[in-house]
This record gives C-alpha cells, structure tokens and sequence, in this order.
C-alpha cells in the first residue's frame, strides 16, 4: 500500500478527497489517502504551496510531490526540498486559459467595450475592426498553457508569434528564443499575451523600454504571474496612449489592495485570479497517473527543473 500524504488548505481536502480516491482505484493503486500521514511513511506527497508541509526534510522515504498548481515559483527555491517536484499540467486548466485569453483578445480586438459600455443613443458605424490577420498577436511564454493559446488564436487567423527563453517548436507560430530576440517578438505587436513563468529572468520583462517596442495602442493581457510586468511603467504606457488597454488577472500582491491605481484605472480591467484553475476530477487524474509511471519505474511527468525555476 502506498501512503500518499494530502497537503493543502482544508477546503481543498473536501474537493479533492474522493477524485483522487476515485483515479488511484480506476488505475488499480492501493493507496492510503490522508492528511496526517507520519512524515517518514510517506511515498508521495499532493501539495499546494500554501498548505501545511513547508519542510521536506522529514519526508525521507517520499519519491516525489505531486502539485496541484501550474506556478512552482513559490516552493522551487525551497532548500529543504530534494524530492522531484511535479508540476500541475491538466487540459482543463489548459482549457480554461485558452477560453480565458481567446475570449479578452477577441473582446479588445472587435472594441466590444466601446458597444458595451458606451450605450449613449449615437448611431457611429463608421470604424470597423481590422480583420484577425490584421492584428499581430505575441505571446510571451508557449509553453503548454502559451501554446494552446496560440493554437486558438492562429485558428482565428491571428498570426502569432510565441517568444520563449529556450528554442521551442510549435506548428503556426513563428518562434523565438532568447534574449536577443525579445525585442523581435514584441516589435509592432498590437496584442500581448503573457503566460511565462515567474522567475528572476522574467520579472519586469514588461518594462518602460519593452512596453515602447510594440504598436502605439496595443493591449496587453496578463494570466501569467503579476512580477512580469512594472506596474508603474504600464501606468505610465496607459496614460500616454502607448498601451490602449491592459487585462491584468494576476499581481504581485493578491487579493489587489483596495487602494492601488489598477482598480480606478479607467483603461485596466482587473480580473481576480481566475483566468483558469485546476479542476478536481482532471488534476486527480493527473496526480495518479503521474504515481502510477512512479510505481512502474519509469520517468515522472512534468519534473521541474530546479536551476530553470519551472
């Protein structure tokens, strides 16, 4: 039997309690399922960051730990842990943020807001959107989450390209890699997207000097992680016309405090970190067969790498 050790905040235990009992019977695991399993028994161990295990060095039989969230920037400089780290990859979560960026790139694209919100009796029908393969889309990170987005929104008939730190390859998107093809990628865009992960060579890759690259009027759409971008140098592209509108659902302190200028900001939308989440029932699924590879001795999926932060 396998003692598998839950550890995250209580709520999620009534989530995830019975799909993950649920995916460790349908592949045939024997699994205790608990959240106060002795540290020195345990083999596996589902975690979120914010849960009670922050020291791993008790967990000395434990072969990895399975987390429930995509991000690891929290937990990956963690000294105590030398266990592998498996980060969250499930098509729901995946799913989800291409809904969630699809739906705000086709919302800035078309000008719905102008309709939505400017109900004022004018009849103007005279400014029309520019066609999909008019709008440039960049997206600033193509791994799983970045690529499934591009997928989408070449489908659209955006032409996309995808700029990571390592050479990626990804069918209908034009990529580019490093730091000294950044500026190439950003060059002209008139819609970014970002979704790379936090790390100390990311943050503020949205800056004064980065923000001027792309074209007069762009938008901006963040479900990544807040510390990509300088708040004050957005602030200053918004109020100049440099930046026309910036979708934020991520910062770097959560919940937004009351008082920051994001909230007034007539050209920001703040949305609350909900771009998209892992789902019970897929991430159970995930999880077990992630253990089941364990158990069968071959390679776990998703290892984070630790020099990488991702």
């Amino acid at each position: 039997m396998l003692n598998v050790l839950f550890s995250a905040q209580p709520d999620r235990w009534d989530e995830y309690r019975a799909p993950l009992q649920d995916a460790f019977s349908t592949r045939g695991l024997d699994v205790d399922l608990r959240r106060d399993h002795a540290p020195e028994t345990v083999d596996y161990i589902v975690f979120a960051p914010n849960g009670p295990v922050t020291d791993f060095r008790p967990y000395t039989q434990t072969k990895a730990i399975m987390s429930l969230w995509a991000g690891v920037e929290t937990v990956v400089d963690n000294e105590t842990l030398t266990q592998p780290l498996c980060r969250m990859v499930d098509h729901s979560l995946t799913d989800g943020m291409v809904e969630w960026v699809t739906g705000h790139a086709l919302r800035h694209h078309l000008g719905m807001d102008a309709h939505i919100l400017q109900q004022d009796g004018v009849w103007r029908n005279t400014i029309y959107p520019p066609v999909a393969a008019q709008r440039p889309v960049t997206i600033l990170g193509i791994g799983a989450l970045g690529a499934a987005c591009g997928q989408a929104l070449h489908n659209l008939g955006f032409p996309v390209t995808g700029w990571s730190r390592s050479p990626k390859s990804v069918p209908n998107i034009r990529s580019l890699h490093g730091a000294d093809r950044l500026k190439q990628a950003l060059t002209d865009a008139q819609i970014v997207i970002l979704l790379l992960p936090q790390t100390p060579q990311t943050e503020n890759i949205l800056n004064a000097e980065t923000l001027a690259l792309m074209a007069k009027g762009a938008f901006v759409i963040n479900p990544g992680r807040g510390p990509l971008i300088d708040d004050n140098a957005l602030l200053v592209a918004l109020d100049s016309g440099q930046v026309e509108h910036a979708t934020l659902d991520v910062f770097r302190v959560e919940p937004l405090p009351p008082d920051h200028p994001y909230w007034a900001h007539p050209q920001v939308t703040v949305t609350p970190h909900i771009a998209s989440s892992t789902r019970p029932e897929t991430a159970s699924q995930v999880i077990a067969d992630n253990i089941l590879r364990g158990e069968a001795g071959q390679p776990f999926l998703y290892v984070v790498d630790r020099h990488l932060g991702y």
